[in-house]
């Protein structure tokens, strides 16, 4: 079977070994959560060692975290943007290192993928020989506009935004059923500078997450929304709402730049994921996915 379209975890969920977590007081709101989304230095974008990451990861009281820097970008790299090719061998050294300056901390090695159409086909290649906890997809560019990059803001300017939405949920949902990933990063990005349609977009939610739900992926909660223009979460709670109704699982991830951003907006993540019913985070280990339930 093509490694683009094998699945490893398509049953239910397993208890992970340890849950679930306790929290014993208001101190820590982060106490025993998991990262799953830090950056490194070598996306260009990042800064701080991967060692102040786990260090502030201690600090907050997190059980564990996973690395998922921004894999090459094929047939557009910039070196602001993403690692080389080159670079993601040592990528994968770097996070296997870091495992044993840190016994006790949890470290997984993910990796963020973007979908693209053009160059999906090639991806199972280059990503098959590393040994991935987990693989985010993510939608960074539509038809060759990075729309979600400051420098390219001025793209938003005498569009259709319904359309452009219509248009990255339709690949948001071609990334769920290419078979190459285990879950899906700030799921709808898309809002990021503030631009929403006049038009409901309750059935454009609805006919991505079916795809999402049948191709067997998580959604990721990504707080790194609080920090943006939008200034709400990945996603938003009426998209949330309906992955809860499909029986979707989440991770969850501040997609931190720089170590000060690890656990940040966690509590709120906390708050909402509670208030559309959700009792557990997906975790991966080897591409397997583990569940851990949520404090009480």
């Amino acid at each position: 079977m093509p490694f683009c379209v094998e699945r490893v975890f398509t049953g239910p969920l397993m208890r992970y070994p340890g849950g679930p977590f306790l929290l014993s007081s208001e101190l820590m709101k982060t106490q025993g959560l998991v990262d799953y989304h830090l950056h490194t230095d070598r996306c260009g974008h990042a800064v701080g060692s991967m060692e102040d990451y786990a260090r502030r990861a201690q600090v907050l009281g997190l059980s564990e975290i996973g690395f998922s820097d921004h894999f090459p970008l094929l047939d557009m790299h910039d070196p602001s943007l993403n690692m080389s090719m080159e670079e993601v061998p040592e990528y994968v050294r770097d996070v296997e290192e870091l495992r044993g300056l840190f016994p006790e901390l949890r470290i997984r090695l993910g990796i963020e993928v973007d979908y693209i159409p053009e160059t999906v086909d090639r991806l199972p290649a280059l990503l098959q020989d590393h040994p991935f906890d987990y693989i985010l997809g993510s939608i960074h560019y539509i038809d060759g506009w990075g729309f979600d990059h400051p420098r390219n803001i001025d793209g938003y300017e005498g569009r259709d935004i319904f359309q452009l939405w219509t248009r990255y949920f339709d690949l948001l949902g071609d990334a769920a059923e290419c078979g190459l990933f285990d879950a899906l990063a700030h799921p709808d990005l898309v809002k990021k500078f503030g631009y929403r349609p006049v038009e409901d977009a309750g059935g454009l939610y609805r006919a991505c997450l079916d795809r999402v739900a049948g191709a067997g992926l998580a959604v990721e909660v990504n707080t790194a929304g609080l920090r943006k223009p939008v200034e709400e979460i990945y996603p938003a709670e009426d998209f949330l709402r309906l992955c809860r109704e499909r029986d979707i699982p989440v991770t969850l991830g501040s997609d931190a730049h720089s170590p000060d951003e690890v656990g940040e907006g966690f509590e709120q993540a906390l708050q909402l994921l509670r208030r559309v019913g959700y009792e557990e985070l997906t975790l991966y280990s080897q591409r397997k996915r583990f569940g851990l339930s949520l404090p009480s």
